[in-house]
């Protein structure tokens, strides 16, 4: 049965999944609306990740950090490379791919967020609290792909990810 953190968690991927679908629906005419706001929600979700869950876990498995929190950051870095350039079929691509691997690894049995239940079971409230109360990510207009493209392809590598597996030409 999942908890709190995993429910709370869980229904924001389903949420942003939802978002980004609907902003690509056509991918002739991307939503634009619909993106940033994906965008801003999926960046507001790894910060929540980032500076409130690992840490709380972290402290309270008295500063051993959780087994797979490596990899979660690293995929985390270049989550956040994808959403700087401007779509093109293969940051579409990419997106969608990296996030489903990466939503499994956090919610599947066994997976960061149940860890992250376990560690934190006294404190769940004040942690659900301070995660309902995380403000939006500020984020800067979207860039040329020409222009972050390696920086974007060196995050992905960092991560394990090779941005040219993801061209369907």
């Amino acid at each position: 049965m999942q908890g709190p953190l995993c429910r709370f968690f869980a229904d924001d991927h389903d949420r942003l999944e939802g978002l980004f679908e609907k902003a690509i629906a056509d991918r002739a005419r991307i939503d634009m609306e619909r993106y940033n706001e994906f965008r801003t929600g999926l960046l507001r979700h790894i910060g929540m990740e980032e500076k409130i869950l690992l840490p709380a876990a972290q402290k309270a498995g008295d500063g051993t950090r959780v087994s797979m929190a490596d990899k979660i950051r690293l995929d985390h870095g270049a989550i956040a490379a994808l959403l700087v350039p401007k779509l093109t079929p293969v940051i579409v691509n990419a997106l969608r791919s990296i996030l489903m691997k990466h939503n499994e690894l956090e919610e599947q049995m066994g997976g960061m967020y149940e860890m992250c239940e376990q560690l934190t079971a006294g404190e769940q409230d004040a942690l659900l609290e301070r995660l309902r109360s995380t403000p939006p990510v500020p984020t800067n207009p979207l860039m040329e792909p020409t222009r972050v493209l390696n920086a974007t392809k060196r995050a992905l590598a960092r991560a394990g990810h090779n941005l040219d597996d993801y061209d369907s030409r």
